[in-house]
């Protein structure tokens, strides 16, 4: 029981921090991951009563469960199916200690095989360029806004290039959030998409800028189209900016669950995905999404969008994940 041994330590330990900006983020998680896990725990408790023993009824309850905060269909089943392995190989009849089980294959699916890095890959020289990339309606001006304040609050000049030119009020609306949090900003409407970013990271380069933020268009109904129109952009960025984009980030909104891993897996067709930015983790109860995304996609999580605050947009910790998901287990 080594992952269950695990979270009881790091409940434990997560509790008795005692720094102030580690427990502001704690909280944070916390908070936002609170609906996820009083539905997902809260059920798992009242299946623990409605069972002493361990039997199919249970499992199909369970299953039902599971998928409905979202971890994705394909990884229930798998799931399903190594849970009922270790149920007959270990002999478990025990309702209350199969949750521990249920708890330890739940993070081996997080932590298991390749690892993923969720750390943002930073330019060693010259501006750091962060390709954003999504459907229209997910929040992705709004997070391109939240990355800025990040790294102009850590002392980082930062530029945004508003490349989804021919959405009506798209160019104008980053322009707007670029005045508010104090970013550089180069955009004009209705222009071919790489010309306009070409030319600002000619702006940028002469400004000096740390970190580039790119909007892109969010049509996914077209993928030939949006695949020639980001194979263009990368080769514009990738003429001024050597290793350029040093990130894709993809933006999902975590409230539509099993569309928003149907994105991710259309958008990793088109282009080189680098990471997921989770938006709106705090409005639902499918948090388990992100378990899908490592299961189903392979991608990792960077961020996550705990609230409407600038600074609510935060880095993804897989601990702080873990703790604010089943803190209530304990």
């Amino acid at each position: 029981m080594g992952f269950f041994n695990k979270l009881k330590n790091l409940i434990s330990k997560k509790e008795e921090v005692k720094d102030k900006i580690e427990q502001e983020e704690i909280k944070n998680y916390d908070e936002g991951l609170k609906k996820t896990r009083e539905n997902f725990i809260s059920k798992l408790n009242v299946l623990g009563i409605k069972y002493t023993k361990v039997n199919e009824e249970y499992f199909e309850e369970l299953e039902n469960i599971l998928i409905m905060a979202d971890i994705g269909v394909n990884t229930v089943m798998k799931f399903m199916d190594k849970l009922r392995d270790r149920v007959k190989s270990e002999n478990i009849t025990d309702t209350e200690y199969l949750k521990e089980v249920i708890v330890d294959e739940l993070l081996i699916i997080y932590v298991e095989g390749e690892s993923l890095s969720d750390k943002i890959n930073i330019a060693s020289s010259g501006p750091t360029v962060i390709l954003m990339v999504g459907v229209n309606g997910v929040g992705k001006t709004t997070t391109i806004a939240k990355l800025a304040h990040k790294y102009i609050s850590e002392g980082k000049k930062v530029m945004m290039i508003a490349g989804d030119t021919f959405r009506a009020g798209a160019v104008n609306q980053l322009g707007i959030w670029a005045n508010r949090t104090g970013a550089e900003f180069y955009g004009k409407e209705e222009t071919d998409p790489a010309s306009v970013i070409y030319d600002g990271l000619i702006k940028a380069k002469e400004l000096n800028a740390d970190i580039v933020l790119i909007d892109t268009a969010g049509r996914l109904q077209n993928k030939v189209n949006l695949m020639k129109e980001l194979e263009k952009i990368n080769k514009v960025i990738e003429t001024h900016i050597e290793g350029a984009p040093h990130e894709t980030l993809l933006v999902i909104d975590a409230s539509t669950g099993q569309n928003g891993i149907m994105q991710a897996k259309s958008f990793k067709e088109i282009t080189n995905i680098t990471g997921i930015v989770l938006t709106k983790l705090d409005g639902t109860a499918k948090g388990g999404i992100v378990l899908a995304i490592k299961e189903e996609v392979n991608l990792p999580v960077k961020f996550i969008g705990l609230g409407e605050k600038m600074t609510d947009l935060k880095p993804f910790d897989i601990e702080n994940y873990i703790y604010g998901l089943f803190k209530d287990m304990i």
